[in-house]
């Protein structure tokens, strides 16, 4: 999918957001980034980019709340087959949401599946609204801010440190193969001693 933020401007950021909230595939992600890129090079502006941004993914998040509270999980399970939503994942995951409801509607816009999902389920579930309302504000805010910002200095730091980068990804390599040549001896030795 391509998706021109220059062409499309605010208008297409919030709905964007808004299409993601409710299960239409964007990189949100990748979004923001790029909206922060935009920002540093004049295109947008910071504070309707977060207005903008902020709006669309309350909205869509809303509208799968409400889904999921008046349609319910059948309605889900009916359409949620066709990106992969079967009845034992919705199983464990309404688990995991009935357990750390607050943290996964609080934290999880940094997570693809769980952003879009942990509506539906707020929903599902009865999350009283204004406590969801809440949570998932101050969640999504902290998403944003993030990512917008680590698309406006992410080519400062890359043009300084792009250098420390390639050792690190060297230095990750290197502790790789040491922690898999000692698991394989380590392997290999109580192999050797259950004989």
């Amino acid at each position: 999918m391509h998706f021109n933020i220059q062409q499309y401007g605010y208008p297409g950021v919030f709905f964007a957001f808004l299409l993601e909230m409710v299960g239409v595939p964007f990189p949100g992600e990748t979004i923001l980034t790029l909206s922060g890129i935009q920002w540093k090079q004049g295109t947008f502006s910071f504070m309707p980019l977060i207005l903008v941004t902020l709006s669309g993914t309350l909205i869509g998040s809303n509208i799968a709340y409400m889904i999921g509270r008046f349609l319910g999980r059948s309605f889900i399970l009916r359409f949620g087959k066709y990106v992969g939503i079967t009845d034992k994942k919705f199983n464990t995951a309404d688990e995991k949401f009935k357990k750390y409801s607050v943290l996964l509607v609080f934290g999880g816009k940094f997570v693809a599946g769980i952003r879009v999902f942990s509506a539906y389920l707020a929903g599902i579930n009865r999350m009283c609204f204004w406590k969801f309302t809440f949570y998932n504000s101050t969640g999504t805010l902290l998403w944003i801010i993030v990512f917008i910002l680590l698309g406006r200095y992410a080519n400062i730091f890359w043009g300084q440190y792009h250098h420390l980068f390639l050792l690190l990804i060297i230095l990750i390599i290197l502790l790789g193969m040491i922690t898999t040549v000692i698991f394989i001896k380590q392997h290999r030795t109580k192999k050797i001693k259950s004989m």
